[in-house]
């Protein structure tokens, strides 16, 4: 008898040992406040890697395609599995993809919005499935402008300030500060926040250091950030000012400003006239492939892979470690020209 009650007490005391070890190693609570899920297969075997989808507004432009290749290769480095999505401008596409990415138990989200209006929305999503998310270029944003997520992107105001700034000497220097028939074209995209205050930097820059150019030869067109739109938007806007024979032209990102050069050309303006790129990504291209002969005078050169890699190594240290994450990381920029940019981006020149 005395054998039985010992041979049970141990039993016991093994049973209490095991769910306090058990107690010590729970999982990363998530951004909206619930519990990560632990990354196992459906069978309880070996943990599986890490799922970590990249769902990104316009994923067949080169902004988006280098940066979702720096945070495949952040998280791969680090142990997990990346899913690039291309959400094609469509906000149907987009929640499709957060619909995909919870069926298929992802462990946490990367996203440049289609469509900020949807950001509530998906947040709301992505906690209740306990989801962790990071916004990148685009913040996740409410109706008041305040970020739900954290946010990886460039210093909008910051960069449109320095490309004004740029365009205002550019202007200065040669002659179109005082030329009657010179114009500048701000190519905005309005209902987009990370956009909007890149646009107010390079009005703000321009106008403060050349205050005397005439405000009704300042023009703005919005555009939806594709190449296609900025075209149709300087087109539109050259023919109907056929006395304005040299155009500055600032844009939003990189591919509305190709657009609006392409736009140049066409008209036989672009040799009198100056575009200013955002992102350089393209601009390479251009001097690649013509150097200075070029109207794509300058460009406001930031790292796509830097966004990406620094978002991705940030949401991945979250999940692994619990480390806590920075509601607002800004990538710096430079301005690079045709003669300098080889000199600067070094290999992201090529």
């Amino acid at each position: 008898m005395k054998n039985k009650i010992f041979i049970i007490s141990l039993m016991l005391v093994g049973l209490l040992l095991s769910a306090c070890a058990g107690g010590g190693n729970q999982p990363a609570q998530q951004a909206g406040g619930t519990t990560a899920p632990a990354a196992e297969t459906p069978g309880g075997d070996a943990p599986r890697s890490l799922l970590i989808y990249g769902i990104y507004k316009a994923g067949d432009q080169t902004w988006f395609i280098d940066e979702g290749a720096a945070a495949a290769r952040a998280v791969e480095a680090m142990g997990g599995e990346f899913i690039f999505v291309d959400a094609r401008m469509s906000p149907e596409e987009h929640m499709n993809a957060i619909e995909n990415a919870i069926a298929n138990n992802a462990d946490g989200i990367l996203v440049c919005i289609v469509d900020q209006q949807l950001s509530q929305a998906t947040v709301d999503r992505l906690v209740e499935a306990g989801i962790p998310v990071v916004a990148v270029d685009d913040a996740l944003e409410d109706e008041h402008g305040n970020k739900l997520a954290p946010w990886v992107g460039i210093d909008a105001y910051v960069i449109g300030y320095a490309v004004g700034e740029w365009m205002a000497n550019y202007a200065t220097a040669n002659g179109l500060d005082a030329d009657p028939n010179s114009a500048v074209l701000l190519l905005t995209m309005d209902t987009v926040s990370s956009v909007v205050p890149r646009t107010q930097g390079q009005f703000d820059a321009f106008t403060r250091m050349l205050p005397d150019f005439p405000q009704d030869r300042i023009f703005r067109g919005d555009y939806n950030g594709e190449t296609a739109a900025g075209f149709e938007v300087a087109s539109t806007l050259f023919v109907a000012n056929p006395n304005v024979t040299s155009w500055m032209i600032m844009s939003g990102n990189e591919e509305g400003a190709i657009g609006a050069l392409r736009a140049l050309e066409q008209a036989g303006l672009d040799q009198s006239s100056a575009v200013v790129g955002l992102g350089a990504y393209l601009a390479k291209d251009e001097w690649n492939n013509v150097g200075d002969e070029s109207a794509m005078r300058a460009a406001a050169w930031f790292s796509a892979e830097a966004i990406g890699t620094i978002s991705a190594e940030m949401l991945m240290n979250y999940i692994l470690h619990g480390t806590e994450m920075t509601m607002e990381t800004a990538v710096p920029a430079i301005i690079v020209t045709p003669a300098d940019y080889r000199e600067i981006m070094g290999s992201a020149a090529d």
